[in-house]
């Protein structure tokens, strides 16, 4: 049975990994023309995304290329004395397994562990999908598949080929986000320095085997930016405007903008889709049910919608008028959990008040100053992240013993289902 899958960043890479070990044959296309090293921003893994990290045997690369983010320094605006917190001691009060990662990293490990057995097709994209699996891109010839994935990212295109313009089905937080690489001029290795205001939040983080630095900007905005997510002069516009005379230090982050060789801006935007299937198609991850970038762990939502994707394909025999209503019904109860935690962390994160202010920084100093058990318990009290991320369960779907391996060639027909030639 041929399946396609559209997108090679995170889900795309995870979902072609498990699909293969039940016995698919699957073809990976990506619009970039190599496997994506544009910058991009630190995400996280949670206990349930670093335990299918560890099936697929990849734990210790993620470890290895982990950014070692252990401490964290945060000035109040309009405020004299920074506060220090131990990261480290909040992170191990959350409990289970966590591991923070650059999205790029991340990506070329999953990629890395499919290539010998997928096809990927860089530099294209789908054109159009018809209903029996007919599909045309733009540069290679018209092939067919049985199903198609969309894993293609919160603007999926093929979320728009098949269910139409996005505005109907996504909801603005109120709230966006930009991140910039730029020179490690610190020598930031493990730490986090933040400024945080009323309505924005700026920081600038290392890891210790990037050769540069990453700034990350959050701040409120009554409407959602008017210029599409290309238009990047736009984008540097707002931002610009957003963080004026809020610190020196966030003015010299700001002055490389016209210089950074990755930038990346959006709205922290919320898809909130009734179904995620229609016919052949389905979505996963950011494409489907994105909580909301950088705030609402869609990083590990997206390994473990991948993983169940594939693995409720495999339990129905590839049969997926049974498959997708089952993987839709194991995801929902993330997704509304994830989407919550999201809207929450964005308060947290960019703060609404003064005393929000305060509180972002006071509390992260409680947590850390205290003794694991107590602390613990506060963050619980506290956040909903650590709660729902943490909490997530998913069903064992063991691959197929006599699943064969190898890259998928052309696309003939539809076939009768896992292993399928």
């Amino acid at each position: 049975m041929r399946i396609l899958v559209s997108g090679a960043s995170v889900a795309g890479p995870v979902l072609a990994y498990w699909l293969t070990r039940h016995g698919f044959s699957v073809t990976v296309v990506e619009r970039a023309p190599t496997p994506r090293k544009a910058g991009g921003h630190a995400v996280d893994l949670f206990r349930p995304a670093v335990n299918i990290s560890e099936k697929m045997g990849v734990l210790p690369r993620v470890q290895e290329r982990a950014t070692g983010t252990h401490r964290m320094t945060v000035h109040q605006e309009r405020a004299g004395r920074p506060v220090r917190v131990d990261l480290s001691k909040i992170f191990g009060a959350a409990s289970g397994p966590h591991v923070e990662i650059m999205r790029d990293d991340l990506s070329e490990i999953y990629y890395d562990a499919t290539r010998d057995d997928v096809e990927y097709l860089f530099g294209d994209s789908i054109t159009a999908i018809s209903p029996d699996g007919d599909v045309r891109f733009e540069n290679a010839a018209p092939r067919r598949f049985d199903l198609v994935v969309g894993a293609d990212g919160l603007h999926s295109h093929v979320r728009r080929l098949v269910f139409g313009d996005e505005s109907g089905l996504s909801a603005f937080t109120g709230a966006c986000f930009g991140v910039l690489t730029l020179p490690n001029a610190g020598a930031l290795d493990g730490e986090l320095l933040l400024h945080v205001g009323v309505g924005r939040t700026a920081g600038m983080y290392g890891a210790r085997h990037l050769g540069d630095a990453r700034a990350l900007f959050l701040f409120r905005s009554e409407h959602e930016p008017d210029c599409h997510h290309h238009d990047v002069p736009r984008q540097k516009k707002l931002l610009r405007g957003a963080f004026d005379g809020m610190h020196p230090e966030v003015d010299r982050w700001l002055d490389e903008l016209d210089h950074t060789p990755a930038f990346y801006f959006d709205s922290i935007t919320q898809l909130r889709m009734d179904t995620w299937s229609r016919g052949r198609v389905t979505l996963v991850g950011d494409a489907g049910y994105c909580p909301g970038p950088v705030v609402g762990g869609s990083t590990s939502l997206a390994v473990v919608g991948a993983y169940v994707l594939a693995g409720e394909l495999a339990r129905a025999g590839g049969d997926h008028e049974r498959a997708f209503p089952a993987y839709e019904r194991a995801l929902a109860e993330h997704v509304r959990g994830s989407r919550a935690a999201a809207l929450s962390a964005a308060k947290t994160l960019i703060p609404t008040s003064r005393l929000g202010v305060r509180g972002l920084a006071q509390g992260a100093r409680l947590i850390s100053a205290l003794p694991a058990g107590p602390g613990r318990a506060l963050l619980r009290l506290t956040t909903k992240s650590a709660r729902v991320h943490n909490s997530m369960t998913v069903d064992d779907y063991p691959p197929s013993p006599t699943a064969s391996r190898g890259r998928a060639g052309p696309a003939a027909g539809p076939a009768a289902g896992p292993g399928a030639e």
